[in-house]
């Protein structure tokens, strides 16, 4: 227990670990929204928040789930399925008219070819502004779930159909065969593009 008089009891957010509050200050600073990236233990959610006095507001917000609207049977917290709802955000954001955001990957590590930066790569390919690194997001093979469908042949090869089911469980229960998501993964992107380009 601290027992000098100039001690200070950090932020509740940030005893709990919840926000690093001179990270958010940087961000706040650069006077522009942020794309908020956050991944749980079952799904992806993009949000372009922008800071006001009376705290955040959301402009525009995508979640995992709501890639089912769009024919999604692949897994709600993987590579595509974050590049899909960061590029969801970014129409919905673009809509609003936002151009430009700056990315918060919260208390995420910034490590190359992470999921964080697979959403952010959705956003900039859907014409939102977001400044990024050169080579920071995942590779397009990546992003296409090709080691996805890559592990499943291995998996079929070596362990057998059964042992895909077991491990792929829930592609099956949705009706998608893991080694078909690249394929899968092109047709929902192409739903989603054309659901912003009609409207």
């Amino acid at each position: 227990m601290a027992r000098s008089g100039r001690y200070k009891v950090p932020f509740r957010r940030r005893r709990e670990g919840v926000t690093n509050y001179y990270k958010r200050r940087k961000l706040l600073l650069s006077g522009k929204p942020r794309l908020v990236v956050r991944i749980s233990n079952r799904h992806v959610i993009a949000q372009v928040i922008r800071a006001e006095p009376v705290g955040d507001v959301t402009i525009a917000s995508a979640h995992s789930r709501e890639l089912e609207e769009f024919g999604w049977k692949g897994g709600t917290k993987n590579t595509p399925a974050a590049y899909l709802v960061g590029m969801l955000a970014a129409f919905r954001a673009l809509r609003k008219g936002v151009k430009e955001a700056v990315l918060d990957i919260g208390l995420k590590r910034a490590i190359r070819g992470a999921r964080v930066f697979a959403a952010a790569k959705g956003a900039i390919d859907a014409g939102l502004h977001v400044p990024m690194g050169d080579g920071v997001a995942p590779p397009e093979e990546r992003i296409r779930g090709v080691h996805i469908a890559e592990y499943a042949k291995l998996l079929r090869e070596e362990g057998g159909e059964e042992e895909v089911r077991r491990r792929f469980s829930e592609y099956f229960k949705r009706g998608l065969d893991p080694v078909e998501l690249p394929q899968h993964f092109e047709e929902v992107l192409q739903r989603i593009k054309s659901a912003f380009e009609e409207a």
